[in-house]
């Protein structure tokens, strides 16, 4: 687990600087030649699926990248921290009110114009490579407890994103393709009755649920999360599985490659007046939902389960401590941005707004989460 901490950490730090990278492309004398290069159609592709970079990058690489997310989540449900329902109860609840809180405050503020209100979903996600980064800067300053219960928040996180993925932006249904793609998850969930430990047919198997869920209507991305489920994690007597190496294989691959290629190809706010001209309230309510909404749902969960004595804080969690991390899981970048450009149909100045909203919300509840955990420190005494 600490190694896992140590690397999403690492993967934080480098978003990090791929976002500044990117918004210096959106604002350089090469902007334009940068916009052309992520969507100029270089594919005859009549689904516009993978016609240009930016739609490689969304539905193909992120399907890898969601994968890995289904593999760890169901690691995390056999044998890891959502395995004891003693120890998941705290996490799952801190989760669910986390999304609930943000889209809240975004439908409150958005209210009166209900083009918006497709878009409640993008403050609701936590990006855990960002958040995970801010806490490896603050090093001993945040007790192991505290890193522990904000991983196992953005698992679940990242479950109920996938669902809303799923639900809430399917656009239409191709029967045909939805039924081959259950046709191929079929033969890979028997492929697992079968006790193969194989990874190779599971793998090309899921490059095919792919394909047909490309073309299904549903998102792309949500065949790498039911792929990586099919996935057997029976230990042989080395306690490997075919789960724990592909897993241990892709994970860099998804964190140092995949996510940063999609931060340099979303994260671009364009700082000039015309491309800020598309109105303040987009940007507003995505930003107060991850400032806001974000603590207030996680923080809130906590203090309601200790008072009500349905869970406890982790050992050694002050309620500032408590309240940091509430607020550094309002740090929503990946998965608000890809949220993002699935909730509204192709607007470049509704997508600066978008970008806007998710990189200033983010950047002001690291901050404030930063200070938090840095001031519960010195209370506690565990400042060095």
């Amino acid at each position: 687990m600490k190694r896992h901490l140590q690397q999403e950490a690492g993967a934080g730090l480098l978003l990090a600087g791929v976002a500044c990278l990117s918004i210096l492309l959106a604002n350089s004398p090469w902007s334009g030649l940068w916009l052309t290069i992520l969507d100029e159609p270089f594919l005859s592709d009549p689904n516009h699926h993978l016609g240009t970079t930016r739609g490689i990058i969304g539905n193909a690489l992120m399907v890898v990248f969601f994968f890995v997310v289904g593999l760890e989540v169901k690691r995390e449900m056999l044998i890891g921290n959502l395995s004891d329902p003693r120890q998941r109860r705290l996490p799952v609840l801190a989760a669910l009110a986390g999304m609930a809180a943000p889209a809240l405050v975004y439908t409150a503020i958005c209210w009166s114009q209900p083009a918006l209100h497709r878009g409640w979903a993008i403050p609701a996600a936590t990006d855990i490579a960002f958040a995970l980064g801010v806490m490896a800067l603050l090093g001993p300053r945040v007790p192991s407890g505290l890193r522990l219960f904000l991983l196992t928040v953005a698992v679940v996180d990242d479950i109920g994103a996938v669902v809303v993925i799923a639900l809430a932006y399917t656009a239409h249904i191709d029967a045909i393709w939805l039924a081959a793609a259950a046709f191929v998850l079929g033969v890979m969930l028997g492929l697992n009755r079968w006790n193969c430990l194989r990874t190779w047919p599971y793998m090309l198997l899921a490059v095919a649920l792919w394909w047909c869920v490309l073309h299904s209507g549903l998102h792309a991305t949500v065949a790498g999360v039911v792929a990586a489920l099919t996935v057997p994690l029976a230990l042989d007597e080395h306690k490997d599985s075919p789960l724990l190496r592909l897993e241990h294989s892709l994970a860099p691959w998804s964190g140092l490659v995949i996510v940063p290629l999609f931060g340099l190809s979303h994260a671009g706010v364009q700082l000039s007046g015309d491309a800020l001209s598309s109105g303040t309230t987009l940007p507003l309510a995505i930003a107060l939902g991850l400032v806001l909404g974000k603590p207030l749902g996680v923080f809130g969960a906590i203090v309601l389960a200790e008072k009500t004595g349905f869970a406890r804080r982790p050992q050694g969690v002050s309620w500032l401590q408590a309240l940091g991390a509430g607020q550094l899981a309002g740090i929503g970048f990946t998965m608000s941005m890809f949220i993002g450009t699935l909730a509204f149909p192709p607007d470049p100045l509704r997508e600066n707004a978008i970008r806007l909203g998710i990189l200033g919300g983010s950047l002001l509840a690291g901050a404030l989460g930063a200070a938090l955990l840095w001031k519960g420190a010195a209370r506690e005494g565990t400042a060095p």
